[in-house]
Parts: C-alpha cells; sequence; structure tokens
C-alpha cells in the first residue's frame, strides 16, 4: 500500500501521506513507477520527512529537487527528517545559474 511520495529524482528523503508507526513498511513509486518499500524506524506524522537513504553529517537534505537543509548529524535510512536533526538552509539557486 502507497503511503508516501517521493518529489524528485534527485531526493534522499520522501514524504508521508499518511501516519506511519514505527516498524511499518514505507512504499511509495519511484518516478519510473516502481514500488519500492523501507522500514520505518521513527513514527512518522502525515506529511513530514523520512530518509530515503543514510544521510551523513553535513551532507544535504534534498526534497523537490533541491537542499533544503544540512543533517545536523547521522541520519538513518527510515528516521525522521525533521527540524530537530537538519539545519533549514535553502541552495542558493541564483549562484548556481
Amino acid at each position: 500500500m502507497i503511503n508516501a511520495v517521493i518529489i524528485s529524482e534527485k531526493d534522499n528523503v520522501i514524504v508521508a501521506i499518511e501516519p506511519i508507526k514505527k516498524g511499518d513498511i514505507v512504499e511509495f513509486k519511484d518516478l519510473n513507477g516502481n514500488i519500492k518499500s523501507i522500514k520505518a524506524i521513527d513514527d512518522i506524522k502525515i506529511y513530514h520527512k523520512l530518509a530515503l537513504t543514510d544521510i551523513k553529517k553535513g551532507e544535504p537534505v534534498i526534497k523537490y529537487g533541491e537542499h533544503i537543509g544540512f543533517a545536523l548529524n547521522d541520519i538513518k535510512t527510515g528516521e525522521h527528517v525533521h527540524d530537530h536533526n537538519i539545519e533549514g538552509r535553502r541552495e542558493d539557486l541564483e549562484a548556481i545559474e
């Protein structure tokens, strides 16, 4: 049962589309339509993010294909990603152009 979505192929987080309990299997369709799954290691509120892959301390957290912040500590696959473990700093898109 699909209970999360991915926005961009660059993303390292997915978004819960219903409440998810610790230990639940989280399923989403990748951008090719294939169903993928990971195990939640935390409770996740609806519309909150969880890590699609391990994210090391200091690495960017990517949603919508853009940096939305940087990991304050190592974040494991399936872990809740929110303001308790990321520093919110958006990517400077003007500098890239």
